[in-house]
């Protein structure tokens, strides 16, 4: 309640008499390529870090998910003998190592029982639901398959459960995958391999980040959050980079319906430790429900 007289100013004195405020919100002249497939398991780990650069950096780029295409069908060749996959089987074992090393757990055991033939089939409807959506409701769509397969041993290449995943949406399920399984479908599919392989994109997860004038970087593999912002700042000319605030845990909580430790500890620098004493902190008990998969705790929404 302190009025200087002389400034004529009650408040902070140090206010400036007069200044010029530009209140237009930046023009983004950077473009953000994630190429990534349903089914792929690095993308899973990377959803933490990409989450909060997304949210903090998002201001300086154009997003664009783009479909990759990691499984067309298995067939009597290996699909990646490097890595020990030459069936369906196989890729529960390296499913459950990448989810432990990451603790973004997978069960993976679906892959011997009931295998997913194919990625393409959920990739046709994401791409139905950014045709006559947008991006945001695509982008809900692909958590929430990759929730369905990696946590819940949900089938995402049969109809039924891709039906499931939509309708839970709030969308027509049965008329977005009845038009993902037309030729239209497969066509808009084909225009995202037409991208990826213009940008010179071989494996998944693999993020470009380009400036208006054509120069960019390429970060292929899940990687820390240092990385994209390094590359975000030598795109745009080592500019100095304004991250924006997090939003709180109760906001993304509810936005997001699920969130594994991992993310909550990415999201906001926190310790492993210092998880369940943040959350009773931001968090009211009504709010939220504790689970664990695998070992590792998630919280969900209560509605």
């Amino acid at each position: 309640m302190i009025c200087d007289l002389e400034s004529g100013v009650c408040g902070e004195v140090g206010e400036k008499e007069f200044e010029i405020i530009d209140f237009n919100q930046r023009k983004k002249t950077v473009d953000l390529y994630y190429v990534t497939d349903p089914i792929c398991s690095h993308c899973w780990v990377l959803e933490p870090v990409l989450r909060r650069f997304t949210e903090q950096y998002g201001h300086y780029f154009n997003f664009h998910t783009v479909m990759g295409g990691l499984l067309e069908k298995w067939g009597d060749d290996p699909v990646d003998p490097a890595n020990g996959i030459f069936g369906p089987a196989d890729v529960t074992g390296h499913w459950r190592e990448v989810g432990e090393y990451s603790r973004m757990p997978i069960d993976g055991t679906l892959m011997i029982d009931n295998p997913v033939q194919s990625s393409y089939p959920p990739s046709r409807v994401f791409k139905v639901i950014q045709k006559h959506y947008n991006d945001g409701l695509a982008s809900e769509y692909l958590r929430r398959t990759r929730e369905a397969l990696f946590l819940f041993n949900q089938n995402i290449s049969e109809k039924s459960v891709l039906i499931d995943i939509v309708n839970k949406l709030e969308l027509d399920g049965k008329t977005i995958v009845n038009e993902a399984e037309q030729r239209s479908g497969q066509q808009l599919l084909n225009e995202d391999f037409k991208l990826a392989a213009s940008l010179g994109v071989r494996g998944f997860p693999t993020i470009i980040i380009v400036n208006k004038e054509n120069k960019g970087v390429k970060i292929v593999g899940a990687r820390a959050l240092e990385n994209y912002v390094s590359g975000l700042e030598q795109v745009l000319n080592n500019e100095e980079l304004l991250p924006k605030k997090q939003q709180a845990l109760s906001s993304l909580l509810k936005q997001e319906k699920l969130l594994f430790s991992k993310e909550i500890e990415v999201m906001y620098d926190i310790d492993q430790s210092k998880v369940k004493a943040f959350i009773e902190k931001e968090l009211s008990q009504n709010e939220y429900q504790v689970k664990e998969l695998l070992g590792e705790s998630y919280f969900t929404t209560t509605n």
